[in-house]
């Protein structure tokens, strides 16, 4: 059954996406005698809490009043003190949830409190996946303790992401393409490889230029440092670019990255290849929630053998390459049995009009 104060709370928390990492977006409306008396929508910036918001809005109002939040409030001391308890002291006498708050720090313990403080407390199931959608990553996070890492491409309908000669123009359109930004956009990080680096002289920026809670960090798979010095992606960094390499890379070359502001991060992989796994593990200590690998044949194939891609975000145009020299989404070694194929489920087709869509699915693992 919709809730027309639920659908504003979350209306609230979409508005604040790309702005609250490593914390989650949270909309809170207050409602007494039929009408909102308060709203908040949370941003790592502002620092305070989406029912802080709403608190201080409604004033005294409050005392009485339902609140309607998509995140269950927190019960514990973070950089704020906790919501629970505000709104305990604020006199508020029922709390309406979308869903409980995956942290451990939290995790029924906010709803808990307000429970036995005499406030009524309700999580609509109604709107739990909605809620639960929209901090995707943040769940994922607090769920596996690493961020996650969802694969995108452009393909042809037969599955190709490069032809074997001209590679000039785009594969999908202009529409799909500022899809893809909004992608970028509630990403923390974004990888590519160093021949995506080398052949296209790329930025991997957030084209948006909307307001981020922290900058996109970049970050370019190169085990041997083949990176020019002089290449646009490396004359930008300004603290947002992380070069993944190996030992065997030139100290030289190493040093004259970091000089100019690059992160080189050294993570060895079997076969002399740079190990996936580590950047995870790595992203994961610095709270980034949210990957997104935007490649080559090669590294697509490599993420996913390595098993670190939990999602991906296909987007098809109406064309076909064909031949055996067009590059396919994923190159590499392969699966050699049909019975070995790696398995998706949970898909969704995104319609993109005219005539191209992009197809959502979760790797079972």
């Amino acid at each position: 059954m919709k809730n027309a104060w639920m659908d504003e709370a979350l209306s609230l928390a979409r508005q604040s996406l790309g702005r609250t990492s490593p914390n989650p977006a949270v909309g809170a409306v207050l409602v007494k005698d039929g009408e909102i008396i308060g709203r908040g929508s949370h941003t790592y910036a502002q620092v305070k809490h989406a029912e802080i918001l709403a608190l201080e809005q409604a004033g005294d109002g409050a005392r009485g009043a339902t609140l309607y939040v998509t995140l269950e409030p927190c019960a514990h001391h973070g950089r704020t003190p906790p919501c629970a308890n505000a709104l305990v002291e604020a006199g508020v006498k029922r709390v309406v949830a979308a869903m409980e708050d995956p942290n451990p720090l939290v995790s029924g313990q906010g709803l808990r409190r307000l429970h036995d403080a005499g406030i009524a407390v309700e999580v609509d199931s109604e709107y739990t996946e909605a809620a639960a959608q929209l901090n995707e990553a943040f769940i994922h996070s607090m769920r596996t303790s690493r961020p996650l890492v969802t694969l995108k491409a452009a393909l042809t309908l037969d599955g190709k992401i490069a032809a074997p000669e001209d590679n000039s123009g785009w594969i999908t359109s202009e529409r799909a393409r500022a899809h893809v930004q909004q992608i970028r956009r509630h990403s923390d990080a974004i990888l590519t490889g160093i021949g995506t680096v080398l052949a296209d002289d790329c930025l991997l920026t957030d084209r948006t230029k909307l307001e981020r809670s922290r900058p996109l960090l970049r970050i370019v798979a190169d085990s041997t440092l083949r990176v020019p010095i002089d290449s646009r992606i490396v004359a930008s960094a300004s603290g947002d670019l992380a070069i993944l390499t190996t030992s065997a890379a030139s100290e030289d070359r190493r040093r004259a990255l970091e000089y100019r502001g690059v992160r080189v991060l050294v993570f060895d992989g079997p076969g002399g290849r740079t190990d996936l796994r580590k950047l995870v593990e790595y992203l994961a200590q610095e709270q980034y929630r949210s990957l997104m690998i935007e490649s080559g044949s090669k590294l697509n194939w490599a993420a996913l053998e390595a098993g670190i891609v939990d999602k991906i975000f296909f987007y098809y145009a109406p064309k076909i390459l064909g031949g055996l020299q067009s590059l396919p989404v994923a190159g590499g070694a392969g699966r050699q049995r049909r019975t070995d194929a790696m398995q998706f489920h949970r898909v969704k087709l995104h319609s993109i009009p005219p005539d191209e869509f992009a197809v959502e699915a979760y790797l079972e693992k």
